[in-house]
């Protein structure tokens, strides 16, 4: 375990930790000898020993360092230290785009194009190495106060020419950003990213993701098979240039797609046109929901009419043939033509009809034997006159019994040849897999990897955080904490697992101490269903429009429905200094109301 102030390869200070992911944690560091703050990531502690792991984690390390990019975070050094594999990275001082979303709620048209400026620029120039993220995000890209982006986390990324080490079947990162080729378990290419910085795009505008679901397989699905959601309809100060930009990005069909980040980019640099604001919608060139058996259907359907419209070509011919043969005068050409129909009559009479019926073996009916016992499956095979394999296979079944049959090839209802040979098929019993130790991974790809892959049925439950556990860190809810399988455990099809997350609740921000503004506070508590109260206060302390005080204080849990009240500053109202006049007419005002005082009482008296 890393702990402060321990020091990496007589050289990296530990300070503090900075993040946890699937494969690696992340340390503040500071470099003792060219006397600067780095982050260091290094591989955990359970996965050094896998050889796999270890392979994964030095070719993310070998690839992101050969990336110079100012929009990459720059690897500065790659080693091991008595068992501890490391990288040392650049330390960058920001918020997550993710972050600065939670607060913002969505960004400005300018803001959001400027980011995917520089996001494509920086990722065309790691798809010129060969290199896929594989995992872009909000949460992998960090944004610094100056407005510069760096791409973060390379961590499964894979070079194109390099040995694919990650299963097939496995989804990596996260579910809401997923391109459909990889949530179906296909390989990544450089348009996975493209599908993932579309996603992106539309977030940065609406503030939310266009697809959401109760849980990680059913937004997975959706990636798949349903339509974007028009941003336009919601907002139509969006141009059509730029929604076009997304729906290009966001193609489910690879092939209607950018080619490239870079054409991504030279895209986003003419969008704000006045030639392309309004252009047309942009439509597919390809099918979006391509089948590979349609296609085959329609490939055989295309032969099949080119085999008739050839039969129909050669029909013609013969036809025409014999017409100009009906149209000679010769008999004896008719007679020979005749005696010879009549001779090719025959033979194909013989070929057709006669020598199949004289060699015809008799057929018999595969009986069905699925549930029986091996050795009443053979007898019921001989007995229809078949031959019976000595190789008895097995395969998994959750539906038949261990060692009773399961099926057989030829399958049962089929006619074959009396003497053909046929081999049964027993069951083995459940498909069965060891449970991993999931924990400090994030939960939803663990769900979504255990309901696509494996058919399990995965709950999720929130309990107490334990003790040592940062909850600050980004991402922190979503990381595995508990599991109620231990790891080893045999599972089948249909089971079902716990996976317990920490019961962080969401906390009330230092408004004040963070420069929030009163659109700052609104977009807040729209988003977590509050009610806003504001007061004004004359001030010189406070810049006008900024929060000098909140009622709920900052750490305390936010409860959906209850009111806030703020104070925000306002200008003081400077009172003008009377003129000479006015004090004089004062004075004589005064005057006469002390007269009609004195009258007033000589009367009464």
């Amino acid at each position: 375990m890393i702990t402060k102030g321990q020091v990496i390869n007589d050289r990296y200070e530990i300070i503090r930790s900075i993040g946890e992911g699937g494969m690696a944690n992340v340390y503040l560091g500071y470099d003792n000898i060219l006397d600067r703050n780095v982050a260091v990531k290094v591989l955990r502690g359970d996965l050094s020993n896998d050889e796999k792991f270890v392979r994964r984690f030095q070719r993310e390390a070998l690839s992101a360092s050969s990336l110079a990019h100012p929009n990459i975070v720059e690897v500065y050094d790659v080693g091991e230290d008595d068992g501890l594999y490391y990288i040392v990275m650049e330390y960058i001082e920001g918020k997550t785009l993710k972050q600065l979303l939670k607060k913002r709620g969505n960004l400005t048209l300018s803001e959001a194009i400027d980011i995917m400026l520089q996001l494509t620029d920086g990722m065309a120039h790691a798809h010129d190495s060969y290199i896929i993220h594989r995992d872009l995000k909000p949460q992998n890209i960090m944004i610094k106060d100056d407005g510069q982006i760096k791409i973060t986390d390379f961590g499964i990324a894979m070079a194109l020419n390099s040995t694919q080490l990650t299963q097939t079947n496995s989804v990596m990162g996260s579910v809401h950003y997923l391109p459909p080729e990889q949530a179906s378990g296909k390989g990544c290419t450089i348009k996975s990213d493209i599908y993932s910085m579309g996603i992106i795009f539309y977030e940065l505008l609406s503030g939310r993701l266009p697809f959401k679901g109760d849980n990680a397989v059913e937004i997975a699905l959706k990636h798949m098979r349903d339509p974007l959601p028009s941003l336009r309809e919601e907002n139509e100060a969006i141009p059509q240039s730029i929604e076009n930009i997304i729906l290009k990005a966001t193609a489910k069909n690879p092939k209607n797609r950018y080619e490239d980040a870079r054409s991504m980019h030279e895209d986003l640099l003419t969008a704000l046109d006045d030639e392309r604001m309004n252009e047309e919608v942009y439509q597919f060139k390809y099918p979006e929901n391509e089948n590979e058996n349609t296609k085959k259907i329609k490939k055989l359907e295309e032969i099949e009419k080119k085999e008739e419209e050839k039969q129909e070509e050669e029909e013609e011919k013969i036809a025409e043939k014999i017409e100009d043969v009906e149209d000679k005068k010769n008999k004896r050409v008719i007679i020979v033509l005749a005696i010879i129909f009549v001779v090719l009559l025959g033979t194909f009479f013989v070929l057709f009809f006669v020598a199949p019926a004289s060699s015809r073996e008799k057929n018999a009916i595969i009986p069905d034997c699925e549930g029986d016992k091996v050795s009443t499956c053979e007898k019921k095979l001989q007995e229809a006159g078949f031959e019976v394999r000595s190789e008895v296979k097995s395969e998994p079944s959750k539906d038949i019994k261990k060692n009773r049959v399961t099926r057989t090839d030829p399958e049962e209802g089929r006619s074959r040849k009396v003497g053909s040979k046929v081999t049964i098929y027993k069951s083995s019993g459940e498909e069965t897999f060891k449970i991993e130790d999931y924990t400090g991974k994030n939960y939803i790809e663990v769900q979504t990897s255990l309901e696509l892959e494996y058919k399990m049925k995965v709950t999720i439950e929130k309990k107490e955080a334990p003790e040592g556990f940062d909850i600050s860190a980004d991402g922190a809810e979503q990381k595995i904490i508990g599991q109620s399988l231990a790891a080893g455990s045999e599972v089948k099809e249909g089971d079902t697992i716990t996976l317990y997350i920490p019961d962080i609740t969401d906390e009330f921000p230092n408004m004040s101490g963070e420069g929030w503004s009163v659109d700052d506070a609104r977009v807040f508590c729209d988003k977590y269903g509050l009610i806003l109260e504001i007061e004004e206060q004359e001030t010189d302390a406070y810049e006008v429009g900024k929060i000098i005080s909140q009622s709920r204080p900052a750490g305390s849990p936010i409860v959906s429905g209850t009111t806030l009240r703020i104070t925000v500053a306002k200008k003081p109202v400077v009172k003008p200094s009377p003129s000479p006049s006015e004090e004089t007419d004062d004075k004589e005002t005064g005057n006469k109301d002390n007269n009609s005082e004195t009258n007033t009482d000589d009367k009464t008296e």
